[in-house]
This record gives structure tokens, sequence and C-alpha cells, in this order.
């Protein structure tokens, strides 16, 4: 759950979801972590700590970083996060093969400009260094916390989505200078016509149906339930990290899962046939 207080500030890489009694399209009820699960209380704990360490003051330039990066692939790591990850070979809003060994999901907030940053400086990198090659693979989850801009946008992504398009639009909306520009209805459309959406009618259905609403609602109330307090917030196979962090800490963190993954993985049992494993000659 969320350890954050009110006279938090956020610092480079993560933005705080609004303060209590901000005014907010959710209801306060909506952001309490729903007690499914001792395990999952105390993993939903652990995120929230780290996303308020994240926005605390005074943090120190010889402090380190919030994720707390070791080269121990078991540290941080929360068995009831890791299994948030969906691995949907249908999943839309994901990136990256279905059987990758670490999965990287993502709470993000179109009107956070900490997530453009990590969209624009960091997410590209981590495509061409370990989505292609199989080593992972991104789930994207809608948390807009920002007021209505925000969840029409996040409306908006899965509608394109629906149309195979979503990370394209993705890209669209978290270009330089995009945000500035506001995430009305015209603005939206113009921005699914960038992303090469195909059917702008069926855009603007799908945007605003109800089920755009409810597959935002299940992305958010999974982020208020698991404690992410600041956007973006990430897991890795189970470890929180909080924040736009630098490359070198995605790298870190995504290596150790890689190993632990491969260090676990089943090894193949011999069949006791030749080289060719035909067993024929």
């Amino acid at each position: 759950m969320s350890t954050s207080n009110s006279n938090s500030k956020p610092t480079p890489g993560s933005k705080s979801a609004p303060r209590p009694g901000a005014k907010s399209s959710r209801t306060p009820s909506s952001r309490k972590p729903l007690l499914y699960g001792a395990a999952v209380v105390i993993a939903a704990a652990a995120l929230g700590f780290v996303s308020y360490r994240a926005t605390a003051p005074d943090h120190s330039k010889s402090s380190s970083s919030v994720a707390d990066v070791t080269t121990d692939p078991d540290a941080e790591v929360y068995s009831e996060l890791e299994k948030l990850a969906r691995r949907d070979a249908d999943d839309r809003l994901a990136l990256g093969r279905v059987d990758a060994p670490v999965v990287l999901i993502e709470y993000a907030d179109f009107k956070c400009s900490y997530c453009g940053k990590f969209a624009r400086e960091t997410e590209p990198a981590l495509v061409k260094k370990y989505v292609e090659n199989g080593t992972l693979r991104i789930e994207w989850r809608n948390f807009p916390i920002f007021g209505a801009g925000s969840e029409a946008a996040a409306r908006a992504a899965w509608a394109a989505g629906q149309q195979g398009r979503f990370w394209e639009f993705h890209r669209a909306a978290y270009a330089e200078g995009a945000m500035e520009k506001g995430f009305g209805k015209a603005r939206l459309k113009a921005l699914a016509q960038q992303a090469g959406v195909a059917d702008l009618e069926r855009f603007a259905r799908d945007a605003d149906s109800p089920a755009a609403s409810a597959a935002v609602s299940k992305d958010q109330e999974q982020g208020y339930r698991i404690g992410a307090a600041s956007t973006p917030s990430f897991l890795v196979n189970g470890r929180p990290i909080a924040g736009a962090q630098p490359m070198e800490t995605f790298v870190q963190v995504i290596e150790a899962a890689a190993e632990k993954a491969r260090a676990s993985a089943p090894r193949p049992q011999s069949t006791g046939t030749d080289d060719t494993g035909s067993g024929t000659e």
C-alpha cells in the first residue's frame, strides 16, 4: 500500500499521484489496496514504499537508487507481484514474446512528463537490447492519475490497440511537446491518425465505449491495489522500480531477472538417443 505523505515532492524520474483530498474522478475508496491475501498486501507495501522513496523529499545526491539495485537476482523480488504478468498472446498493449523470461510491467499516465521521458529515452533502447532478442516482454498498464485528460488518453490508447496500433499511438502521445497540446477529442483523433489507426470512426466509438472504461479501470485499480503512488512505476519479474530511472538501472534489474530465470529453467532430460535425438540410424 502507498506510504506517501502530504509533504512529499516528486524527484526527477517520477510524478506523484494526487494527494488525499485532491480533485479526481476516482473515489477515495478505489485507491485502497484490496485485501485479497496477506502475501499480496505485503508485496503491495513493498511497491508503495519504493514509490514513496522515489517521491520523498530531501534525497541527497549520494543516496542509492530508489530501486536499490544489486547483483543479487533475488533482492526485493516478490512472487505475488511477479504473478501480475498476464502473458496473454492477445494482449494488444504488450510487446515481446509471451514466453520471454523477463516481464516488465509499466504503470503510466500519458500526462506524466517522466513517463514521456522513459518512453522517448529508455524504452526504445530496452526494446532493441532485450525485446528483439526474446529476453524481455513489456506489458503496459493504463494508470491515469491526473484527471479527465489522463483518462481520455488512456481510453484512446486502448482504442488504438483494438486496431493493432497501441504502440504507435503511445509513441505519438509521448513525442516531445505532444502532452502540452492536451488530450481533447480532436487532439486524440489527430494522434490516432498519426499512429496509423485505419478506422477513425471505430476508434472514436471504441474510445467512448464501456469496454474501454472497463479496461482502463481494471489496470488503474490494479495499480492502486499494489500500492503504486507515482508514475511511472514498474515491476520487473516481481521487483518494484519507481520513476524513470537511468538505463543502467533497468539493465541491472533485467539482467538479474534473466539470470535467475535461466538458472531456474528445467534442464532437458536425456532421452538415451544419439546426438540427433532421432534414435535411428
